[in-house]
Parts: structure tokens; C-alpha cells; sequence
């Protein structure tokens, strides 16, 4: 059979000669993106949510090149401890209830309320304390990158001279 159409080379080769799609999210905005992304799918995570009521509970959901994707329940009255995640950087993504951060910063505390939908961007090293202080149950789901090898408490501060209400720092991405 004679055709006037030929083609040079395997023509299945094609695709190696676009560029590769990125293994895994590289900026903090991707790894936000990607926290967003895995939230809106309600069916991957929202059967798995336990509560319990002597413990914190959570479940490892993902994990990727250098990130680890985690799913944690807060009853009213559970909270973090202060804590930072070692040399992971994070996001933290309410996606049902309430739950309150308290940060020291300059001597103050400064406390944020982040509710449904809020985002919350940490670098290695930062020291926070995230507690559930309201009446419902809050779910909430973290990013770290690379995946979370540590998390060392540290101890309250007895000396906190006054907790400070925060507005919604360009930090806190808003709903």
C-alpha cells in the first residue's frame, strides 16, 4: 500500500520529547495548591475521619517525592502542644470547625482563629501550639515537605504577659 503521508521516527516517541511533568509540588504556593486540591476532594478523606476522645486522631493520607499529606480529627478541648516539625516546612488546612494557633512572637502571644477552608504557612523551626477551643469537632489536613521526622515539644512559656487577638495575617489564607 502506497500513502503520500510518512513519518520520520517512532511517532510513540513523541512524548519524551515534551517536558516531564514536575515530580512533585517545589514552592510553597504549590504545596498550598496541592493541600487545596486534596481538600476539595471530600470523597479521598472525609470517610476515613475518626474522633477520639483521649487522643488526638490521624492518619497519614499521601505521600509523594519529599512531602507526606496527613488527616487530623480535634475534639473540643484537644490541642497540639507547643511544638515545631524539625526541618519540615508546612501547610495547615482546616477543613471542618474551628481551630485556634497560638504563636509567641516579640514576648505576646498572638492567637488566630482559622475556620473552614483557612491556610496556615509554616517554615522549619516555627514553634506553634494549634488547640481546638471551641464546641464542635474540627478535621484539619497537613502538608509537610520533606515528609514530618520530627516534632519536638518545647515548654509553655509561664511568663506570657497577655495573649493578643490576631487579625488575619497575610499568612492566613482566607476562605
Amino acid at each position: 500500500m502506497n500513502s503520500d503521508v510518512q513519518i520520520a521516527g517512532d511517532p510513540l516517541a513523541v512524548p519524551h520529547l515534551m517536558p516531564p511533568p514536575p515530580a512533585h509540588p517545589a514552592t510553597v504556593a504549590e504545596f498550598a495548591g496541592l493541600a487545596r486540591a486534596v481538600a476539595a476532594d471530600r470523597a479521598a478523606w472525609s470517610w476515613l475521619v475518626r474522633y477520639d476522645a483521649v487522643s488526638r486522631w490521624y492518619h497519614r493520607l499521601r505521600t509523594g517525592p519529599g512531602y507526606e499529606v496527613w488527616l487530623l480529627s480535634w475534639v473540643p478541648g484537644q490541642g497540639s502542644g507547643l511544638h515545631d516539625h524539625g526541618r519540615s516546612s508546612g501547610v495547615l488546612t482546616v477543613l471542618r470547625g474551628e481551630l485556634t494557633e497560638l504563636h509567641e512572637t516579640s514576648g505576646t502571644t498572638v492567637r488566630r482563629r482559622l475556620g473552614a477552608g483557612d491556610q496556615r504557612v509554616f517554615a522549619p523551626g516555627y514553634t506553634h501550639e494549634v488547640v481546638n477551643d471551641s464546641l464542635e469537632p474540627a478535621v484539619s489536613l497537613h502538608v509537610y515537605f520533606p515528609g514530618l521526622t520530627e516534632m519536638p515539644l518545647h515548654r509553655p512559656h509561664t511568663d506570657r504577659p497577655h495573649c493578643v487577638d490576631g487579625e488575619r495575617p497575610s499568612a492566613v489564607v482566607g476562605r
